[in-house]
């Protein structure tokens, strides 16, 4: 009895604590974009001119497809969750013929500059609402997250190309 009732203390502890657990404030969720959007460009300043249409495998995507898929989803979160018309057509950046390095560079930082002034133009009951993303339905906040994700995901995938050039990447920048 003692072990059950020492258990179900802990389990409603941990749910009680998990449920108020503080999400990151709209101003450290700009922060966090900011952070990102650096450290992306270091990633693409790193890469030279020559890797951008490199693949490490014929099936996958190139370094430049894989920073225009970033783009793209940048895009596609923000204006969904800000109800901001996007720029860009969904997919459209990855089907761009120009995949230079200084368009690519722009693209991706301009995809930032949208998600960081996306979450400037919103209230804290804003980022609350509820909305539709594919079968999910989940708060506005939480799609910025679920954004912001992607693009660590698809910045990290890109390491390894910057490996395979024999190119040092970037150091972690948590910070």
């Amino acid at each position: 009895m003692k072990k059950t009732s020492l258990l179900l203390s802990l389990l409603t502890l941990f749910v009680f604590s998990f449920t108020n657990a503080s999400a990151l404030d709209k101003e450290q969720m700009i922060k966090e974009w900011e952070r990102a959007k650096t450290y992306t460009k270091l990633y693409l300043e790193t890469m030279p001119d020559d890797g951008f249409d490199f693949k490490p495998s014929p099936d996958i995507r190139s370094f430049a497809d894989q920073m225009m898929h970033l783009s793209n989803a940048n895009y596609n979160f923000a204006s969904l969750a800000s109800g901001v018309k996007s720029p860009v057509e969904r997919g459209s950046l990855e089907k761009s013929a120009d995949k230079s390095k200084a368009t690519t560079t722009k693209t991706v930082l301009d995809s930032y500059d949208f998600v960081i002034n996306a979450l400037k133009g919103m209230t804290d009951a804003q980022m609350k609402e509820m909305v539709k993303m594919g079968n999910n339905e989940m708060n506005k906040e939480m799609v910025f997250a679920k954004a912001f994700e992607h693009q660590t995901h698809h910045r990290g995938q890109t390491t390894i190309y910057i490996r395979m050039k024999g190119i040092k990447p970037p150091n972690e920048m948590l910070f």
